[in-house]
């Protein structure tokens, strides 16, 4: 599945101006990181991927609708994914990307 461009223009609007600022097509989406650190991303499977401080992991998980990222059977602390039915909502979406960019910066 290919990443939802729509998505990653909307990502691409609430990013807008943050300094240094790059894209990357990585994890089969589109990244967008601030000073080579990865903030947040579309992800090619769907929803978002939200870099996190890895301290606040457990708290985003049990109080949001977040949950960790997982690669190779390997669950991933400061690596969340958030699914597309819960950014729907612009805010929803711009509170992730606030999360992302702030741990990035």
């Amino acid at each position: 599945m290919a990443y939802d461009e729509a998505l990653a223009e909307r990502i691409r609007k609430l990013v807008a101006g943050q300094p240094d600022l790059t894209e990357q097509k990585m994890f089969g989406g589109l990244a967008f990181l601030i000073g080579g650190n990865m903030a947040v991303a579309a992800s090619g499977q769907g929803g978002i991927l939200v870099r996190a401080d890895p301290d606040e992991s457990d708290a985003l998980t049990m109080t949001t609708p977040a949950y960790l990222m997982e690669m190779r059977g390997r669950q991933m602390s400061g690596w969340l994914r958030v699914d597309a039915g819960e950014i729907a909502a612009d805010a929803d979406l711009a509170r992730w990307v606030e999360i992302g960019t702030a741990y990035a910066r």
